[in-house]
């Protein structure tokens, strides 16, 4: 057995043409040939198939997707047989939100709010089916040509209703840092508050064209979304609506517990978020000094330097003031 490629026919599908590769599968667009439709097939490399957990969170992502029914989620489809592990899905049309910010750098408000509105619906309807997605990222939202979304990948969906999977050959994989929330990068499982974050960030990042944290060494980044408070939307724009900011501070707050305490809560502002009154964040960076803006590398730095510029200053200033050592001097001597 080998891995398959684009000519391969795959059971009832026709492999057409390769879409994406991860670290663990490839995508391809494929013709289902008992009904003509076009589909995706998620296919996992040869080497990961004989790995029993990770058959498991694949046969997983698989069950997940076959219950979920929701015009905003892709579905999962069920093939006439198996003769390998795959995952069968529709074929939607679209771009990534990725590609789309990418190519506008921000989004025009109305637009971003209406792709949070509609991720926040799918939202409200996954986990009501107790399923948290857990890599919400612009990766994984295509748009369509008619403005809807489709949440795509449930690769590392986490099932309340389910044992506890461990692997660690998944512990580089497990959510996008850039996305993660604070909970999940300390080691946590997370919970419908830890999407909400991640969605809090998109939508951050649409609106301003930035990241509330933006260090580009990824340890330094992990570890300033355990510690720090997060930039504000109204220091990359400073006319954003007042009520706006306040809804994606409150859905990235670093605690879960200060954050929306489930996706309805969330959508609801999301629909109305004019009306949102800002709460007291005089601690966030934006209220900050000019140091507080600084990139925690930069500021690691100045502080090293500092303090060895001012041992040497005071090492210095020690060898000046001390006395210099008595002259020696012949010793008197008499003769009797």
């Amino acid at each position: 057995m080998r891995d398959v490629m684009v000519g391969d026919k795959l059971d009832q599908y026709q492999l057409d043409e390769l879409l994406a590769r991860s670290g663990m599968a490839s995508i391809f667009k494929a013709t289902d040939t008992l009904t003509g439709n076009t589909v995706a097939l998620k296919v996992p490399y040869l080497q990961f198939e004989s790995d029993v957990v990770f058959h498991e969170r694949f046969n997983r992502e698989e069950k997940i997707g076959t219950r979920l029914d929701h015009p905003f989620v892709v579905k999962v489809l069920t093939p006439k047989y198996k003769t390998r592990m795959y995952l069968a899905m529709e074929f939607a049309r679209g771009k990534s939100l990725r590609a789309l910010i990418d190519e506008q750098k921000r989004l025009k408000v109305d637009t971003a709010i209406g792709i949070a509105v509609q991720v926040c619906e799918a939202l409200v309807y996954i986990h009501s089916k107790g399923v948290i997605h857990r890599d919400l990222k612009p990766e994984n939202v295509l748009i369509d040509p008619d403005g809807n979304v489709k949440i795509l990948d449930f690769g590392i969906a986490m099932d309340e209703a389910a044992r506890r999977l461990t692997w660690t050959g998944f512990s580089a994989t497990l959510g996008t840092p850039t996305y993660m929330a604070p909970e999940q990068i300390n080691g946590r499982r997370g919970d419908v508050r830890t999407d909400i974050y991640a969605l809090g960030t998109m939508l951050f990042e649409m609106v301003t064209g930035e990241l509330p944290f933006t260090d580009s060494d990824m340890h330094t980044l992990m570890r300033a979304k355990t510690t720090e408070s997060p930039f504000a939307p109204s220091h990359f724009m400073a006319d954003i609506d007042p009520g706006l900011e306040e809804v994606i501070l409150h859905a990235i707050e670093r605690s879960p517990k200060e954050r929306y305490p489930a996706a309805e809560t969330m959508l609801a502002d999301l629909r109305n978020p004019s009306a949102v009154k800002p709460r007291d964040r005089s601690q966030i960076r934006a209220s900050a000094g000019a140091w507080e803006r600084i990139p925690q590398s930069i500021r690691t730095g100045a502080i090293v330097f500092a303090v060895i510029s001012l041992l040497c200053i005071l090492i210095f200033s020690t060898a000046r003031r001390s006395p210099h050592p008595p002259s020696s001097q012949q010793p008197q001597t008499s003769v009797q």
